[in-house]
């Protein structure tokens, strides 16, 4: 039977199989075992066809039948929403609005430090050495919790996750006093979940 273009029968997700921003997306619709088509997508390569759909040709990009949204926080909030169960947001507005600050300050506090260090400028030596003592500095936050000031896995750890799983790629190892921090990633990486939104290409990160 044919499809409509623009009725798409299965949500489709236009992919970097390398950034952490696509990643963290992957995981949400891992989490939630979302039936959607993923498409990977070389970002130095953005096709018409997603500029059509997206004016910023960034990545991730999900179609939803007539819907389509771009930017990774906007993106799993919609998800989560949109499929409620399991809930990766807490029901309460003040504890929501607590776990979007904390995504946004790993967004400013930690994802601008990771890009500059993937950017490979001057700048990424003292990005590296910044990373790595507020990872530090934050490492008896993870002692309270098994999950991110939280007894239930939210859309705030599928953030903090892809970050973690790069430490390796972003030459940064944690000393004695980070090992909360390294047993709450290896929580997070035994997850199912989680196995099913690496790409071939962050697997590769840890070979």
């Amino acid at each position: 039977m044919a499809v409509v273009a623009n009725k798409r029968s299965v949500m489709t997700m236009y992919s970097d199989p390398s950034s952490p921003y696509s990643h963290r997306v992957r995981l949400v619709l891992a989490e939630k075992n979302i039936t959607v088509e993923i498409k990977d997508v070389d970002p130095l390569n953005i096709s018409e066809d997603i500029m059509d759909l997206n004016p910023y040709g960034s990545l991730p990009t999900l179609v939803d039948r007539d819907l389509t949204l771009f930017e990774s926080r906007i993106i799993m909030e919609y998800l989560d929403e949109r499929f409620p169960h399991p809930p990766l947001l807490p029901v309460d507005p003040v504890s929501r609005a607590s776990s979007r600050l904390y995504m946004h300050r790993v967004s400013k506090d930690w994802y601008t430090q990771m890009e500059e260090i993937l950017a490979g400028g001057k700048g990424a030596a003292k990005a590296r050495k910044e990373l790595r003592e507020s990872l530090i500095a934050a490492a008896p936050i993870f002692t309270h919790k098994p999950y991110f000031m939280s007894d239930d896995f939210s859309l705030v750890d599928c953030s903090i996750a892809p970050l973690l799983w790069r430490l390796p790629l972003l030459g940064i190892e944690l000393p004695p006093q980070g090992k909360p921090v390294l047993d709450y990633a290896a929580r997070l990486f035994e997850r199912e979940s989680f196995r099913e939104s690496l790409s071939e290409a962050e697997r590769e990160m840890r070979d």
